[in-house]
């Protein structure tokens, strides 16, 4: 097999959830220039739309949908117009999700569970009708968008978002056992967990405690978007079809720190 083919994605198909902008939007726009078919979905379907005929551009082809993660039938509405279209679901990136700031004594318990709905259900729902075409496929790829915040605990000076940490400790585990259960059907479940990254969702954030978060940054620099070409690239095709259950760390060297 040629390098090329190793990371070629023509005629291959992908879901990419939350990718209508921000780091979502980057990662499909890098398997587009890689060849596949790009569906977008989120919630704001007008911007979802502008995004998709900017992937257009291209040479591929690419469908804008609505959707709310948390919402079943929702999700079954986006596989389906996605086999209508496509004919396959080749790889699934779940990287819808949200966040919420507050100390942990003071963290409205509806604001837990909206957080838990979307980064985790929403996660389970997709995950599991995206699965059940890939496994009569024969193949596929399911690609979490975790966190390093996952990975253990951080100072309330630097980061309250507690129920953002837990969920994305939740996906990290849920794509290795996912890992495990759909190995067999030749299908490979992984994970990115990125560090600090300015998104809509965090810059705010970053801005307010700069020079504290990037004092633990080895690489003395927030991540940017095409830091994480590489790793959506690489998970999605087929240089990764022996890479299973496994959390690819982009994170400037923060989880290397002891």
């Amino acid at each position: 097999m040629s390098l090329h083919e190793l990371f070629s994605l023509k005629n291959k198909t992908a879901i990419v959830t939350g990718g209508g902008r921000g780091l979502g939007a980057r990662m499909a726009m890098t398997l587009a220039e890689a060849g596949a078919n790009i569906v977008v979905c989120s919630r704001d379907l007008k911007n979802c739309e502008q995004f998709s005929e900017k992937i257009k551009e291209k040479g591929v082809q690419s469908l804008a949908l609505s959707c709310d993660v948390t919402n079943q039938q929702d999700i079954e509405r986006v596989i389906a117009e996605t086999l209508s279209k496509f004919g396959t679901i080749d790889i699934l990136v779940n990287n819808s999700g949200t966040s919420w700031t507050a100390p942990v004594l003071e963290l409205p318990a509806d604001k837990w569970d909206k957080v838990m709905n979307v980064n985790v259900r929403g996660l389970f729902l997709f995950s599991q009708a995206a699965a059940k075409v890939m496994t009569k496929q024969g193949s596929g790829k399911i690609i979490n968008i975790a966190s390093v915040t996952g990975m253990g605990g951080t100072h309330p000076e630097l980061l309250d978002t507690i129920a953002y940490s837990t969920s994305k400790g939740a996906v990290l585990t849920f794509t290795k056992d996912l890992a495990v259960k759909l190995a067999r059907y030749n299908i490979q479940v992984n994970a990115i967990a990125p560090g600090f990254f300015p998104t809509k969702m965090s810059r705010s954030v970053l801005e307010k405690e700069n020079a504290m978060i990037l004092k633990g940054v080895p690489a003395r620099r927030f991540g940017q978007e095409q830091d994480l070409d590489g790793a959506i690239l690489f998970l999605s095709g087929k240089a990764s079809d022996y890479v299973i259950g496994h959390v690819l760390v982009v994170d400037g060297g923060i989880t290397t720190l002891v």
